[in-house]
């Protein structure tokens, strides 16, 4: 590993510390409480501006730490001051507290680099929303998550630094999450975080749809939010729960796979989107759907669970599979492809032995007059994506002792 080179007042990021080194360094009390995985480029230049990202925390601790990514920027990314604080609503935030990289205020990241920040001492309680605010000098186009499913806020280009102030400067709104992609907190109460990992069901598509008509934006209803909720209201061992959905992701390399995704699938990105989080004890796999629509084969999705769960169980990760879901779009090669796979996933109630149990979301969500559709009462109205009941049913799902 090199070492980081500092110049001036600005710490340049030339590599990452793992996990299990960072664990050596800081303690071993750190657990990822959110994640949202960068996945390309904004389609916005900031310029000398601030960005007020909302991150809504599974579990609280004591202090914070934030991980932000230049993973897919093409020039540096100087973040020359941010600040962690708790929302109020909005934009608007309580006192703020200075965030810092490696000791210092100012910090450089090269085109694919990532960092996580210092400690800062901060109280923070389940289901809590944390600001982390941000201001970017120069121009740069940062990395985002596309789909927040939230209002995010940014001041206007060239207002400088208001990465201290309340909310008054942060007068416009993306609903996408620039830069940063991981909050941990430290809580020794915490026995793991829990790491969704899959396509836009994880990500959250359909949790703001509670009906014709009816969107509700920021209410944080995606089943993997309401599992948190569930396991803080829980008397079982706690545990965090981080979201590392992508919408439109694939879990192999498909033949029809959209440039847009190129290099997004499950193992290609295993790595910086789940092993690299903190105190990660358990994966939930619900991926598939995508593979079917981009061409490939039971054989291909198999080979690839495989290879992922390999690399997990290496890492004392426990896997629990979803089923491949119904989509009502599917050939009939591709509903025989999806029962192949469901069958591996299903045989035994340990996907052949290669995962910790099988979570049967497809039970939940299969509509009993026409089996490759969704549940009436759990469609978004696109056949694919469950409304804010259906995300409730598939959280209301989990047998939350499979994953303590």
């Amino acid at each position: 590993m090199r070492t980081p080179a500092i110049t001036s007042s600005v710490l340049v990021v030339a590599a990452l510390l793992t996990p299990a080194a960072e664990a050596g360094r800081t303690g071993t009390a750190w657990f990822t409480s959110w994640a949202q995985s960068q996945q390309h480029l904004a389609p916005v230049t900031l310029h000398d501006q601030s960005l007020r990202m909302i991150t809504h925390l599974s579990q609280g601790g004591s202090a914070v730490r934030i991980r932000v990514q230049n993973t897919f920027g093409t020039q540096p990314l100087t973040i020359d001051h941010t600040t962690a604080a708790l929302s109020t609503g909005g934009a608007a935030v309580s006192a703020t507290r200075d965030v810092t990289f490696g000791g210092r205020r100012a910090v450089t990241i090269p085109p694919g680099g990532e960092l996580w920040s210092d400690r800062t001492t901060l109280t923070t309680t389940p289901g809590a929303d944390l600001a982390v605010s941000m201001h970017v000098a120069g121009d740069v186009v940062p990395g985002r998550h596309e789909s927040a499913f939230r209002d995010n806020y940014l001041t206007p280009p060239g207002s400088g630094d208001h990465t201290a102030e309340t909310g008054a400067a942060y007068t416009q709104k993306v609903q996408s999450t620039y830069v940063v992609s991981a909050v941990d907190v430290f809580n020794p109460r915490l026995k793991g975080t829990v790491v969704p990992f899959g396509s836009s069901v994880v990500d959250g598509v359909g949790s703001t749809n509670c009906g014709p008509g009816c969107t509700e934006l920021g209410t944080n209803k995606r089943w993997t939010d309401v599992l948190a909720r569930r396991i803080v209201a829980s008397d079982g061992p706690q545990l965090a729960v981080a979201n590392a959905g992508i919408s439109g992701t694939t879990s192999a390399i498909c033949p029809r796979t959209p440039a847009a995704f190129t290099g997004l699938d499950a193992v290609t990105r295993l790595e910086r989107d789940v092993l690299a989080l903190h105190g990660v004890t358990d994966v939930i796999y619900y991926y598939g759907t995508n593979d079917l629509a981009n061409g490939c084969t039971a054989a291909d999705i198999v080979a690839s669970y495989r290879t992922v769960f390999q690399r997990l169980r290496a890492a004392g990760i426990a896997v629990h599979v979803t089923p491949i879901t119904p989509r009502p779009g599917y050939s009939d090669r591709n509903n025989v492809d999806r029962h192949a796979v469901n069958d591996f996933v299903k045989r035994g109630g340990d996907c052949s032995r290669a995962c910790a149990s099988v979570v049967d979301f497809d039970q939940v969500l299969e509509d009993p007059i026409r089996p490759n559709s969704i549940n009436p009462p759990y469609d978004t109205g696109d056949g694919v994506h469950a409304n804010i009941a259906g995300q409730q049913a598939i959280a209301d799902f989990v047998e939350l002792r499979a994953i303590a």
